[in-house]
């Protein structure tokens, strides 16, 4: 290998988009122990399904206005007229299946934390509540999911969550550092590796 091919690199999967990097360097990877902020990202990560994921971060503003700043007391309150104007939304993805899964999602959290039990440890359970540490050197090399991710997958299933299939889950687990799943070559490796310390 010559010199050349260790310069440090950005994952490729983030391309140049301005806001696809940003996020690639702030946010992806990066350990998330906090409740409503994985409510959020599992909602958002549910909405990516059949497009990409930057179409959602595009957007992840509007949806922040559209949904109450993803509170799931308030979520769980929606109704069939709020789901006809969030359906006229053109901020958010408007499919009936997409709108209805947030309020189920946002039911399933208040359900599943009614007894004082934390989200966060729930999620963070499934790699044991410490981010696993990978070291893949090219692309191609990422599964789409893991046993972890179908464990966790089955999990929420079981709650009521939903579009929460293993490879959404995977996604999930990436974004949210419960797995730091950067290239070795990507200064983020070594980051996000610290930041789990």
């Amino acid at each position: 290998m010559n010199s050349h091919d260790m310069r440090p690199q950005r994952c490729p999967w983030c391309g140049n988009d301005p806001l696809y990097v940003a996020y690639h360097d702030r946010v992806w990877g990066v350990p998330e122990y906090d409740s409503l902020a994985l409510f959020e990202k599992l909602c958002l990560d549910g909405q990516q399904a059949g497009l990409s994921w930057l179409t959602i971060l595009k957007k992840q503003a509007s949806y922040r206005a559209a949904y109450d700043h993803f509170d799931p007391q308030k979520i769980a309150r929606y109704d069939e007229q709020k789901i006809l104007s969030l359906l006229g939304d053109p901020g958010i993805i408007r499919n009936r299946l997409k709108v209805e899964s947030i309020i189920r999602n946002a039911r399933s959290y208040l359900q599943l934390t009614s007894d004082g039990s934390s989200f966060s440890d729930f999620l963070w359970s499934f790699v044991g509540g410490s981010p696993i540490q990978n070291n893949w050197k090219v692309f191609e090399q990422v599964p789409v999911f893991t046993p972890e991710a179908e464990a966790m997958s089955r999990a929420l299933k079981r709650e009521g969550f939903n579009f929460v299939g293993p490879t959404i889950v995977y996604a999930f687990m990436q974004a949210t550092g419960m797995v730091n799943d950067h290239l070795v070559c990507c200064p983020r490796h070594a980051e996000c590796r610290a930041l789990a310390n």
